[in-house]
């Protein structure tokens, strides 16, 4: 296809693509798709060879969240069965941490539900930082505490912080019909603060809302805008209890047209498979390693993900390798960005308000089926069966799934 070839041939140069595009990457066929993997994992290999990178979230407050995002599991209102506790020690912390770090995962994310946080909670999360890299000094750590208020981005860094995380999820056009008590333009902000503050900045989107291929294109055209080094792809976890419990939007086929049009957009830039992976892109995950180069490690937040031993031998069967402490995740002309564009430093992961790795992402934290397009994604059925509220790690008195 001249479409793929062009967009290859763009991704090499880190040349945008136009609009019209990454669009007609989302309107292909199931009979193109693998040729659309195909290309994009070109541009993957070309900037990343064939390392995936592994992340590891631990929940430091879970629940309780006074936000209203309609996608989280832990907003205001939320009737979801989840875990309910408030700020993890930081030796609970570092503990949690280590089961993550012993799987092979390079950075850690620490994630907290609320609007943002205190300076009474950046002193907590600045000590269970020094905690977690008194154990491991060479561990990536990014923090995802929702909206920032002026020095907290450069109190995190003097800390020990390498990358803040902070999702758009939607384009501006479609923000307020999903959250009402903050807007796009205040995560437009933090994410600015944190790069400000000379951390990593990690944002990303969720897939799967009910949004149109314009929003997917729009959000991820605003993140290019943005330059983040990390961003993570969610594909939305419908819990029951929460608004858009129904909103069963995405098959496999349109995660992967999804990661790939996120990858010619942003072709040198960690694109991390958050949230949502297990449930939407089943057993077609290990081609989605063709896409991104990034993946969270065992559970999310509030929900069960893919035992880390699977994840491992997937990676391994799919013929990649685990990125290692001393690899360099970004390409060279990126170094300067932060977000393992150096050993030791980094950048982070969340599953909802932040670093892309929560239930559907979020400040705690895909097209419908009339507007998917050719070949794209008829709404499912209600899988309830496939998510699974996470009952271990952080929080609990059973082992985390790492």
């Amino acid at each position: 296809m001249d479409l793929l070839n062009t967009l290859v041939d763009k991704g090499l140069r880190r040349e945008t693509p136009t609009r019209a595009e990454a669009l007609a990457v989302l309107a292909t066929s199931d009979d193109d798709l693998l040729d659309v993997v195909a290309a994009a994992g070109k541009v993957r290999r070309h900037w990343f060879g064939r390392r995936v990178k592994l992340n590891y979230l631990v929940n430091l407050k879970s629940g309780l969240c006074p936000e209203d995002c309609s996608y989280c599991s832990q907003r205001l209102g939320s009737k979801a069965d989840i875990l309910k506790y408030t700020w993890l020690k930081p030796d609970e912390a570092s503990e949690a941490a280590a089961a993550g770090l012993a799987g092979g995962a390079k950075r850690v994310c620490l994630v907290a539900s609320g609007r943002g946080p205190t300076d009474r909670d950046v002193d907590r999360v600045s000590d269970t930082i020094k905690a977690i890299k008194d154990r491991n000094e060479d561990v990536e750590v990014c923090a995802c505490l929702g909206l920032l208020s002026d020095g907290q981005a450069e109190r995190l860094r003097e800390a020990g912080a390498d990358a803040y995380n902070h999702n758009l999820n939607t384009s501006e056009s479609t923000y307020g019909d999903i959250t009402s008590t903050h807007t796009y333009a205040d995560r437009v902000d933090t994410v600015r603060k944190a790069h400000a503050a000379g951390l990593s900045a990690c944002s990303g989107l969720i897939a799967g809302m009910g949004e149109s291929d314009d929003d997917l294109v729009d959000v991820v055209f605003s993140l290019r805008e943005l330059d983040p080094d990390s961003v993570p792809v969610n594909f939305l976890i419908p819990f029951e209890g929460t608004p858009l419990a129904k909103e069963w939007n995405l098959t496999p086929q349109r995660c992967l047209r999804i990661l790939a049009m996120v990858r010619f957009v942003c072709p040198d830039v960690e694109v991390r498979i958050a949230g949502g992976r297990e449930v939407h892109l089943r057993t077609m995950q290990p081609l989605a390693l063709h896409l991104a180069n990034s993946i969270f490690l065992g559970d999310y937040l509030t929900s069960e993900g893919q035992a880390g031993k699977a994840d491992l031998e997937m990676i391994a069967d799919a013929g990649f390798e685990v990125e290692g402490a001393g690899q360099v995740t970004l390409p060279e002309h990126r170094a300067g960005g932060g977000c393992g564009s150096h050993e030791g430093g980094g950048c982070g992961p969340h599953e909802g308000g932040g670093c892309g790795s929560h239930e559907g992402g979020g400040v705690c934290g895909s097209a419908t089926a009339a507007e998917a397009g050719p070949g794209g994604s008829a709404a499912e059925e209600p899988r309830t069966d496939l998510v699974a509220v996470r009952r271990r790690g952080a929080g609990t008195d059973l082992a985390p799934n790492a």
